[in-house]
């Protein structure tokens, strides 16, 4: 049956202008993007399929081109169309933190390092850098490393957090297995980064923890 054949609230188009995006599926929310099915399977049919044949959402869109343009139904046009949603995605949240906005709340902190940093193979350390007012100066990623970790040294955060005029800094960085649990060494380095800027008045108000649709925040825990 095609989907112009369901009762209209259960068509995903229908159903998002109705009740809003949040209530579709992942399933749903995939096949309108896809637009149109195939021979004897609907958009929802091919949708699911490749969500199950990936393992997921997040495996499916972190698909490279050669393995996503095999797929029943997609090809290099559906390619490059998924990956401007992704960057459109991710700019539409890095604009929640231009230069010179103040940090509106943890949850918009975490959500933007989570669109900058969860799609990378290995590990990736980065750091917002604030003025005294907690304005966004400078974002950079400064040090990457391999699947195991990165190498994190002070002496070149505080550089770099000097010639930003920072008051204040986040870091962040990505556990690519997935699993936001600090290690002994995060918080090993954590302590040296707020010890070293200490020395020249630079306050570390976070370190959060970038996992698989998980993150965890070392000042709500209590680890600052």
């Amino acid at each position: 049956m095609a989907i112009s054949d369901w009762p209209e609230l259960e068509r995903p188009r229908e159903k998002l202008q109705k009740f809003g995006a949040s209530v579709l599926s992942d399933a749903e929310l995939l096949a309108i993007f896809l637009r149109t099915g195939v021979a004897g399977k609907t958009a929802v049919d091919i949708a699911r399929d490749l969500i199950s044949a990936s393992g997921g959402l997040r495996e499916l869109l972190d698909w490279e081109q050669d393995v996503f343009c095999q797929q029943r139904g997609l090809g290099p046009a559906k390619y490059v169309q998924l990956q401007a949603t992704l960057e459109l995605g991710k700019r539409y949240l890095a604009e929640t933190l231009v230069k010179g906005s103040a940090l509106g709340s943890s949850t918009e902190t975490i959500q933007y390092f989570t669109a900058r940093l969860r799609a990378y193979s290995y590990e990736v350390f980065a750091a917002l850098f604030l003025d005294n007012q907690h304005r966004v100066l400078h974002y950079e990623e400064i040090f990457r490393g391999t699947i195991d970790g990165a190498s994190v040294h002070p002496r070149e955060v505080v550089k770099l957090a000097l010639k930003t005029n920072a008051a204040a800094v986040i870091f962040a960085h990505n556990h690519p297995s997935g699993v936001a649990e600090p290690s002994q060494s995060d918080h090993r380095i954590t302590e040296r980064l707020v010890a070293a800027l200490a020395l020249v008045d630079i306050r570390v108000v976070d370190h959060i923890i970038i996992g698989d649709g998980e993150a965890t925040s070392f000042a709500q825990h209590g680890f600052l």
